[in-house]
C-alpha cells in the first residue's frame, strides 16, 4: 500500500513536543540499557577477545535496523509503532499479533532490568535479595510516575539521565585506558571462531530498543525531520559507548574480563581507585532507569493505540491521541510488571527467564517490522535497502533465538483468539452473528488516503 497525501502532510506538521535531543536521549536509554552492566563479561566468557567481533557485528546491524524504523516512524507517526506499520502492510491480524508481542514483553523485561540494577545496589549496600527486589520495585515506581505526567516530562528526565550516563561511561573507559595492554588480545579466539555466534546471541539483549521510540513518533515536534536526526545521534553514541566499554574490558582486564560479574566496577576501580561500588551501583541504576523509562513510555502509548484499534479492550484507548497521556495503559503495564516481579521473586528463579522471553518477543517484532518496511517504503529508496539488510540480519537472530520463540507464538495465538471473540461479540450486538466491527485503522486505511 502506498502513502497518501494526507499521510505525508501529517508527518510534516508539528504535532508533539519532544525535541531532537530528548528523542535521542530516549533512544540511547532504550538501546544502551542494562547490557553494558554485565554482558561484556558474558560475551568475553563465551568467545574471549573475539567477542569484540560480535559487538562490532551487532553495532553494524543496528545501522540499517535503526534507519528502517526511523523511516517508518517518520512516515507513519502513530502511537501504534511497529503494530501500525504491520497493519498497513499485512492487515489487522498481523498488527494485533506484533502489538501483543511488544506490549506484553515490556512487563517481563522491565522487572529483569530492575533486578540487574538491584544486584549492583546489593553489592554496594548489602541486604541480599531484599535490596535487589526493593531496588527493582523503586525503579518501576519512578518510571511509572514520570510517565504518568506525560512524555514531555519523561523526555526531559531522559535527557538528564543520558548526559549523566554518557559522562560516567566515558570516565570509566578513559580512566582505565592507561592500563590497557595489546597482549591481552592474545589468544584472540581461545574458544574457536564459532564461539562468536553464541556471544552474539547473548548480546541481542543489549541491542533491543531500536523499535521502542517509534511509538512516540507522533510526540515529536516535527516527526519527519526530528525522528531521523534523533536516531542518527543515538546510533553513533550507542555504538561508540558499547565498543569502547567492551574493548576496554578486554584490553584492560585481560582474562579476568570473562570472570567478573561487574566489569564496569572493575574498570572504575583500576582507573580511579578507592571504593567504586557505589559509583558502579549509580551507573547501573542510571542505565536501568533510562531503559525502563523509554520502554514504559513506548508500551503505554502502544497499549492505548491497540485499544483504539480494537486489538485490546476499548477501555485502554484513552490517551491514544497525540498530546494525551495514556494513563490507563500505563497502569496496566505497571501492574503486570509488578506481578512479574513478585512471581519471579517468589519462585527464586532470578531475571534470566524474563530476559529470554523478552528477547524472543522483540526478535519477532523486528522480523515483522522489517518485513512490513519492504512493502511500505518506496522502491529503490535508501531506507528500503536498509530494511532488506535489517531483515537478513534479523532472520539470523531468529535462528539463534531457538525455542524461546514459543512465547511470542503464544502471544500471537492469544491475540488472534481475542480478535475472533471480539468480532463475534460485536456481531451479536449488531444483530449479524459472525460479523465484527472493522474500523478504518483495522483495514490499514489512513483517513484521507485512497
Amino acid at each position: 500500500m502506498t502513502d497518501g497525501l494526507a499521510t505525508r502532510e501529517v508527518s510534516a506538521q508539528p504535532v508533539g513536543r519532544l525535541t531532537v535531543w530528548q528523542g535521542a536521549a530516549l533512544y540511547i536509554g532504550a538501546v544502551l540499557g542494562t547490557g553494558v552492566i554485565a554482558l561484556p563479561a558474558l560475551a568475553a566468557r563465551a568467545a574471549g577477545p573475539a567477542s569484540l567481533l560480535a559487538w562490532l557485528a551487532l553495532v553494524l546491524m543496528s545501522v540499517p535496523l535503526a534507519a528502517t524504523f526511523s523511516a517508518l516512524g517518520a512516515r507513519y507517526p502513530d502511537g501504534g509503532g511497529v503494530s501500525t506499520y504491520v497493519r498497513h502492510a499485512f492487515g489487522a491480524r498481523a498488527a494485533a499479533a506484533v502489538g501483543w508481542c511488544f506490549y506484553f514483553a515490556v512487563p517481563a523485561g522491565a522487572p529483569a532490568a530492575g533486578m540487574f540494577a538491584g544486584a549492583y545496589v546489593t553489592s554496594a549496600l548489602g541486604g541480599g535479595q531484599r535490596t535487589t527486589t526493593a531496588t527493582a520495585v523503586a525503579l518501576v515506581i519512578v518510571v511509572a510516575t514520570a510517565n504518568w505526567f506525560g512524555v514531555t516530562v519523561s523526555g526531559r528526565l531522559q535527557l538528564v539521565l543520558a548526559v549523566l550516563l554518557v559522562t560516567l561511561l566515558l570516565t570509566a573507559v578513559l580512566a582505565a585506558l592507561p592500563h590497557a595492554h595489546v597482549a591481552n588480545l592474545r589468544p584472540f579466539a581461545p574458544h574457536g571462531w564459532l564461539a562468536i555466534g553464541p556471544a552474539a546471541a547473548l548480546l541481542v539483549w543489549s541491542f533491543a530498543g531500536w523499535e521502542a521510540i517509534t511509538h512516540l513518533a507522533g510526540d515529536f515536534r516535527h516527526p519527519a525531520r526530528d525522528l531521523p536526526r534523533a536516531t542518527g545521534i543515538a546510533v553513533v553514541v550507542v555504538g561508540v559507548l558499547y565498543l569502547a566499554v567492551a574493548t576496554a574490558g578486554v584490553m584492560v582486564l585481560g582474562p579476568a574480563a570473562g570472570t567478573t560479574d561487574a566489569p564496569l566496577a572493575e574498570l572504575l576501580a583500576l582507573g580511579i581507585g578507592g571504593t567504586v561500588r557505589v559509583l558502579a551501583a549509580a551507573a547501573a541504576v542510571l542505565l536501568t532507569l533510562g531503559t525502563m523509562n523509554a520502554y514504559f513510555a513506548g508500551a503505554a502509548r502502544l497499549g492505548a493505540a491497540l485499544g483504539r484499534d480494537g486489538a485490546l479492550p476499548d477501555w485502554l484507548a484513552r490517551g491514544s491521541s497525540v498530546g494525551e497521556v495514556p494513563r490507563r495503559s500505563l497502569a496496566v503495564v505497571t501492574a503486570l510488571s509488578g506481578l512479574a516481579l513478585v512471581t519471579t521473586t517468589a519462585a527464586g528463579v532470578g531475571p534470566s527467564p524474563l530476559v529470554l522471553l523478552t528477547t524472543g518477543s522483540f526478535v519477532t517484532v523486528y522480523a515483522l517490522g522489517t518485513a512490513a518496511a519492504l512493502r511500505l517504503l518506496p522502491r529503490g529508496s535508501l531506507a528500503r535497502r536498509a530494511a532488506f539488510l535489517a531483515l537478513v540480519a534479523v532472520s539470523a537472530l531468529l535462528v539463534m533465538t531457538g525455542w524461546y520463540l514459543l512465547w511470542p507464538l503464544v502471544l500471537t495465538v492469544s491475540a488472534l483468539c481475542y480478535l475472533r471473540r471480539r468480532a463475534r461479540a460485536d456481531g451479536r450486538k449488531a444483530g449479524k452473528p459472525g460479523q465484527g466491527r472493522v474500523t478504518p485503522r483495522q483495514t490499514g486505511d489512513v483517513p484521507g488516503e485512497r
